[in-house]
């Protein structure tokens, strides 16, 4: 028996933002750091695959403002996006949050991030074509990918998106592997995700990360179990288990997340004016020795 409560218990949350101002929160830009600890930039991974990488990232943060009650995150000049993070760290947890991203847009939710790099495991909102949602991401971590299923758009006669749908293996432009699926410990079928998704509207991500400094990390919308990830057990090229514990530590921020617009997907991955938005956003933290 687990001896943390059920994810639906709301008792003891506490709230990350208040509904009004960014307080508890600030503003960084999506500045690249190593592929893996230790390991070399980004900016070469970019040079290798013949993609241009961002010039001067540092000067264009994103736009977060807060709209009707929800922190609403923008892509600011040129295509850059960056982050909300959180002032403070955490260790062990739950998080619960609501939220709604346009389509397309490219964001997510970072866990133990570091606050000096972009470093961090990454809960996966890709609400764009080929995108993964409620999967996960190494980011400064070997960019490993480790998710259930990716989604597309439905189209109507004029061709605006009107809904979800499972990601076509003949059209993908990010393909699912079998590799991607076996990371997890829990991977859910995209059924059940298509059948609790609401188009255009607020769903719920819940996330618990308990482990200590290589954490179980699962995830669950509007209360259905999406994936698992144990970062422990986790294998995948460049990933080296005892290095990113001693990178990252027990305990770090929390960050929300606007994509850059790259050479891959252009604005397939953030469309022009998108916004991601966020409310009654809360977090239970756990004594580590529970």
């Amino acid at each position: 028996m687990s001896v943390y409560p059920d994810i639906t218990d709301d008792v003891g949350f506490a709230p990350l933002f208040d509904g009004v101002g960014l307080d508890g929160w600030r503003v960084i830009p999506r500045v690249y750091g190593a592929v893996y600890p230790g390991g070399p930039p980004l900016d070469e991974f970019f040079a290798q695959h013949g993609m241009s990488p961002p010039v001067e990232p540092e000067k264009h943060p994103p736009a977060w403002t807060v709209e009707d009650g929800a922190l609403v995150g923008r892509q600011g000049s040129v295509g850059y996006g960056g982050y909300l993070i959180t002032e403070r760290a955490f260790g062990d947890f739950d998080l619960a949050l609501e939220m709604r991203p346009d389509w397309p847009a490219d964001t997510g939710v970072m866990l133990r991030r570091r606050p000096d790099d972009w470093s961090g495991f990454q809960v996966l909102v890709d609400h764009r074509p080929s995108g993964g949602i409620g999967g996960f991401f190494g980011n400064g971590l070997g960019s490993f990918s480790a998710l259930p299923f990716a989604v597309d758009a439905v189209r109507d006669e004029a061709g605006r998106p009107i809904g979800l749908r499972a990601d076509d293996p003949e059209t993908t432009v990010e393909p699912v592997t079998p590799e991607k699926i076996a990371r997890l410990s829990y991977a859910a079928d995209i059924a059940d995700f298509l059948a609790t998704w609401r188009w255009g509207d607020w769903n719920e991500l819940r996330v618990r990360c308990v482990g200590g400094a290589l954490p179980v990390i699962t995830t669950w919308i509007n209360g259905v179990r999406i994936a698992e990830l144990d970062t422990a057990t986790l294998e995948s090229p460049d990933y080296d288990a005892e290095a990113i514990a001693n990178h990252l530590g027990s305990r770090g921020h929390i960050a929300l997340e606007v994509h850059d617009n790259d050479d891959m997907f252009g604005e397939a991955r953030w469309g022009k004016g998108a916004a991601c938005r966020w409310r009654n956003v809360r977090l239970r933290e756990y004594d580590p020795s529970m």
